[in-house]
Order: structure tokens, then sequence, then C-alpha cells
């Protein structure tokens, strides 16, 4: 891949945007190697995303957006669904995402925080839906950054287009964390993760983004129970010893 890495590490698939001159700004190529590179977490326990040098991602190329004047409408219409099918993928990523944040993050590359589970960002971060600066709406973001902010903050932002601090990000629940060593604090989360049963770490992402209720909520806790992770998991704690999966040879 020419503008993304993809490295597997101990049971972690890291992901970074690799055009730091561009500062990780997107293009049709970064879209379509996102994509691919989520199509690779097979059996990954966690999913760290990150941009390489001094900026995460400052939204559109300009060359990119230069070329999109000249599209027709159901061109426009295929461009913008190539970005919502890559946001979808990493939304709906079976493993734990998490995302680094440093220097700058505007537009899509909020977009891509949004669609992280977690999000840690260094102090310094600013972030801003910029779209209507430039006479334009994150339209194709919306839907996940509204489910991570909620409207109300949406309705300032979206609209505003202005630049926010990590600290604001924090507030409105774009960020979990503010931590000025961006791989030590990726690092501890990661190691949470690791720590927590691999299916169950799983099935519990899928239960926030599915929210079942009533009788399924039973019936999706007696299946789980039954399973032989959290039987090894019980067990490992009634005999006061690690669980098999804290095991580097753990295999899901």
């Amino acid at each position: 891949m020419a503008t993304v890495r993809v490295e597997r590490e101990h049971g972690v698939l890291n992901i970074t945007l690799a055009c730091p001159d561009r500062r990780n700004a997107f293009n049709a190529d970064v879209i379509r190697e996102l994509h691919e590179a989520l199509d690779q977490v097979g059996d990954a326990r966690a999913v760290r995303l990150a941009g390489e040098g001094p900026s995460f991602s400052a939204g559109a190329d300009v060359d990119w957006m230069r070329a999109s004047v000249d599209l027709s409408r159901d061109e426009n219409i295929a461009d913008a669904e190539r970005l919502r099918a890559m946001l979808t993928a990493l939304d709906a990523c079976p493993a734990p995402t998490i995302a680094c944040v440093q220097g700058h993050a505007m537009g899509g590359g909020v977009g891509l925080i949004a669609c992280c589970d977690i999000g840690i960002s260094d102090p310094d971060t600013r972030f801003a839906f910029s779209e209507s600066k430039l006479g334009l709406i994150p339209s194709t973001i919306s839907p996940f950054v509204i489910d991570k902010i909620g409207v109300s903050a949406a309705r300032r932002f979206f609209t505003t287009g202005e630049r926010f601090t990590a600290e604001t990000a924090l507030m409105i629940g774009l960020i979990h964390e503010i931590n000025p060593d961006l791989d030590g604090g990726a690092q501890r989360v990661i190691d949470e993760i690791l720590s927590g049963g691999p299916q169950a770490v799983r099935r519990a992402k899928e239960l926030v983004r599915l929210r079942p209720a009533g009788r399924a909520t039973a019936e999706l806790i007696a299946d789980v129970r039954a399973g032989a992770e959290a039987q090894e998991g019980l067990r490992a704690f009634l005999e006061k010893r690690s669980a098999s999966w804290m095991d580097d040879t753990y295999q899901t």
C-alpha cells in the first residue's frame, strides 16, 4: 500500500495513515487502502488507528477536492459511497478500535475518530468539522459523528465549522482520554482489552451496537455463559489463576 501502513504485532493490527507530507489528508487512494486494511482484521484482538507525522488527518486532500469540482452528480454519489463504505467497515469492525490523535483532525479525519470505539488525543490537538468553510457539509460522516457526540454538539460544530480543543472533544464524547504519551496511553488500553476473553470483548462491542432489550438480553448472557471461553474465565477466577487467553499463544 502506498498511503496506509499495516502491521500486526501480538494480536494487535496497527493501521497508520502514512502521508505525513499531506497531513494524511483523504483522497481516493487513502479511502481504498484504509478499506483494504480493515479487511485484514481477521482474529486481531484490537486495532490501533494512527496518523504518521505531525497530524492525524487534515480531512480532504486539496487535489482530490479540486478534481471533484468537475464530477457529475452520479460521480459525486459514487465518490461519497466509497467513503461511506470505508467508514462503515471501520464502525462495524468486530475488534475494538483505538484512534490515536495528534496535531489536527479535520472533516473526514474526525469521522474516522467517531467510527472508533476509543479515542486518545494529544493535549494540543485541534479538531473541526470544517466543511462549511468550503461551502460543503459533513454529510457522509454525519451518522457516525452524531451517534458519537449527540445532536446538541453536532448542531453547534457542524454549523460553525469552528476549531475546538482536545478538552472540548473530551467533553462532547468524541475522545475518551487526553494523554501527551499517545503510544503509552494506547498500550494501556490495549493491555486492558487483551486481559478480557477475545470472544467476550467482541461480543461486548456487538452488544453496544445492537442494543438488545428484554428477554433477548437474558438469552444472550445464557448463550455466552455456556460457552467454553466463559467457562474458562469463571474457572480461572475461582482457581485464582490467569485465564488461558493471557498467554500470547492463545488462539481464538
